[in-house]
C-alpha cells in the first residue's frame, strides 16, 4: 500500500450548495473592491467609516460564503458592528491604531485568537478556545484590524486541499467544483471573492503558495524566523512552518508582512533585524538585468500535469521585454535525497504535535488517516536519523546560497497539478505517475521550506480550457524578503491587466 494512503473509509464528504446563481462581475467600484491600502486611506481620511466597511464585508460574506465555505466560526454581526463604531469613535478623537484600523480580518484556523475557537479543522478541538492571541495575531490587532472569524484549513493543517469533517470543504474561488488548495485555502478564497481585503496564512509545505496560485492572488512565505511563530511548546527545533501574508496586491503583501514581522523575545530564533518595505517609484526598474533561473520540473524529477510548465514559462516570458534574463537552471543536488530528508523532518515535527490528541477518547476514529500515517511514521524515528536529515538540510541551505551567486531569483511552479475535484482527498497520480504519499504532488514547494528561504507565489496563468488559475514561485536568497517583494512588484507592474482579472461570483440563492 502506498505511503499516506488512507487505511479506513473517511466520513468526510463534500457539502454541495443547495441552489446557486452566477452573477456577473461588478461594473462599479464598491468598498469590497478596494485593496487594503486604499481602504485604509479612505478610512483615515474619513471618506468612509469603519462601520460602512464592516457592513459591506458582512453583506458580501453572507452572500457568497455559504457557497465557498471559506470563513468558519464567524463572530456575531452585532458585536462586529459595535467594534466598528468604537473604531470610528477613536478616529474622531484623532487616534488611529495603525494602517489596519477598522479593517475586517479573519485569521486562519491554526493560529490562536483569544475568544475564538482554534479547531484546526479537527473535531477533537471543536471547543478549544484560547485565552490569548499568538504573536502574529496580537500584532494584527494592535495595528487595528477587527477579527470577524476564522478561515478554513485542512484538518490539523495537513495537506494542500482545504477540507475537514468539522466544517467541510472550501471551494475554489474560480470554480466551486474544484479544490481551493491549502492549507491556507480559506484565506485565498476570501481574498479572491472579496470577503476580505487582506489575509494571513501559514506555510509548511506550500500552504501560502499553493492556494494563492490556485486562486489568482499573492502569497508569501517569508524567510524562516522573519515572522515569529507561536510561541508554542517548542521554540528551538520546530523551524519548518512560518506564518505570512496573502493579498491581491504586492503593496498590501509587503505592508502586512511588515506588520507580522519582527523579533519576539519568546521566540528566540526569530530574526533580530527590523523589517520594512516601501514600493519603488519605478517598480519595473528591478527587472532590468534581473537574472532568473527557471528550475521547472527539475529535469523531469517532478511529475507535472500538462499545461502547468507552459503557464509558468509564459509568465516568465512577460518579464523579458522589461530586461529580465530568464534561463534554464539546474538544482544541482539530488532531489530524491532531499525528499527523504523532508519526510524525516516532517515526521519528526508533526508526530509530537499529534501525540496529545492521540491520547484523547475516540481519537483514532476522529483523526484523518493521513495524520495517523504521519504519527505512526514518527514513532520509530531515531535521533540519529533526524540528525542526519538535519545535516542534509544544512548542506542544502549552503548549496542554495551558492546558486544565488549566479541567479537573483529561482522560479518553479507553485503546484504540480491544476485544481482537482473538491470531492477527492488528493491526486493519486500526476502526469501518469503514481503519487506514493498524500502530499507528493506538492514536492515542488519543499525547496524553499527546507532552506528557510523567502518565496512568493504570483499568479501565472490559467488552464487552457477550464479557466483554473496556476501560480509561479519566485524564490530569493535567505533574508532577501524586501528584494523579493521588489521583484514581485515589478512583475505586477508588467502584468497589470492580467492580474486584474477576477472570478465570477457564485452566490447562495
Amino acid at each position: 500500500m502506498p505511503h499516506g494512503t488512507p487505511q479506513r473509509a473517511s466520513p468526510w464528504r463534500p457539502r454541495h450548495p443547495r441552489v446557486v446563481t452566477s452573477a456577473p462581475e461588478p461594473t462599479t467600484m464598491s468598498l469590497i473592491d478596494h485593496d487594503a491600502s486604499t481602504l485604509s486611506s479612505l478610512i483615515h481620511s474619513r471618506e468612509v467609516s469603519c462601520r460602512e466597511v464592516m457592513e459591506a464585508y458582512l453583506a458580501r460574506i453572507a452572500r457568497v460564503n455559504p457557497v465557498y465555505n471559506a470563513i468558519v466560526n464567524p463572530a456575531a454581526p452585532e458585536a462586529l458592528l459595535a467594534q466598528a463604531r468604537s473604531h470610528d469613535e477613536e478616529l474622531s478623537r484623532g487616534r488611529s491604531r495603525g494602517w489596519l484600523h477598522g479593517i475586517p480580518q479573519a485569521i486562519k484556523d491554526i493560529a490562536d485568537v483569544a475568544g475564538f475557537p482554534t479547531t484546526k479543522g479537527c473535531e477533537l478541538l471543536a471547543r478549544n478556545v484560547p485565552s490569548r492571541d499568538n504573536v502574529m495575531v496580537a500584532r494584527l490587532r494592535a495595528a487595528g484590524c477587527i477579527v470577524v472569524g476564522r478561515t478554513n484549513t485542512p484538518e490539523l493543517g495537513l495537506g494542500s486541499h482545504t477540507f475537514n469533517a468539522l466544517f467541510g470543504a472550501t471551494r475554489n474561488a474560480w470554480d466551486p467544483a474544484v479544490s481551493a488548495g491549502g492549507s491556507s485555502g480559506g484565506a485565498a478564497v476570501c481574498l479572491a471573492q472579496r470577503m476580505l481585503p487582506v489575509a494571513d496564512g501559514s506555510d509548511f509545505m506550500g500552504s501560502l503558495r499553493n492556494p494563492a496560485g490556485w486562486n489568482h492572488v499573492f502569497g508569501m512565505r517569508p524567510t524562516q524566523g522573519r515572522v515569529p511563530l507561536g510561541p508554542g511548546p517548542d521554540v528551538w527545533v520546530d523551524q519548518l512552518g512560518t506564518e505570512g501574508p496573502m493579498a491581491r496586491t504586492v503593496n498590501d503583501l509587503g505592508r502586512l508582512l511588515a506588520t507580522q514581522a519582527g523579533h519576539d523575545a519568546r521566540v528566540p530564533l526569530s530574526l533580530q533585524d527590523p523589517f520594512a518595505w516601501e514600493p519603488n517609484a519605478e517598480p519595473t526598474s528591478v527587472l532590468r538585468g534581473l537574472r532568473i533561473g527557471w528550475l521547472g520540473d527539475l529535469g523531469g524529477h517532478l511529475a507535472m500535469e500538462d499545461g502547468v510548465l507552459d503557464a509558468c514559462q509564459d509568465a516568465l516570458r512577460q518579464l523579458e521585454p522589461a530586461g529580465a534574463l530568464v534561463e534554464s537552471a539546474a538544482l544541482g543536488t539530488d532531489p530524491a535525497r532531499l525528499w527523504e530528508c523532508w519526510l524525516t523532518w516532517r515526521r519528526a515535527l508533526v508526530g509530537p504535535r499529534l501525540d496529545p490528541l492521540i491520547q484523547l477518547p475516540q481519537a483514532r476514529e476522529k483523526i484523518k488517516p493521513e495524520a495517523l500515517w504521519e504519527y505512526e511514521g514518527s514513532r520509530g524515528l531515531s535521533w540519529t536519523e533526524f540528525l542526519r536529515a538535519s545535516q542534509v538540510r544544512t548542506r542544502f541551505f549552503h548549496h542554495m546560497q551558492s546558486l544565488f551567486e549566479r541567479w537573483d531569483v529561482l522560479a518553479l511552479p507553485s503546484a504540480q497539478v491544476w485544481p482537482f475535484p473538491v470531492g477527492e482527498r488528493w491526486p493519486r497520480s500526476v502526469g501518469g505517475r503514481a503519487m506514493d504519499t498524500y502530499h507528493r504532488w506538492m514536492e515542488v514547494t519543499i525547496y524553499a521550506t527546507l532552506a528557510g528561504l523567502p518565496a512568493i507565489s504570483v499568479p501565472a496563468g490559467f488552464h487552457a480550457t477550464r479557466g483554473w488559475p496556476m501560480g509561479l514561485q519566485l524564490v530569493a536568497r535567505h533574508g532577501a524578503d524586501a528584494f523579493l517583494l521588489d521583484v514581485a512588484a515589478g512583475y505586477e507592474a508588467v502584468r497589470g491587466d492580467f492580474l486584474a482579472r477576477r472570478p465570477l461570483t457564485v452566490a447562495a440563492a
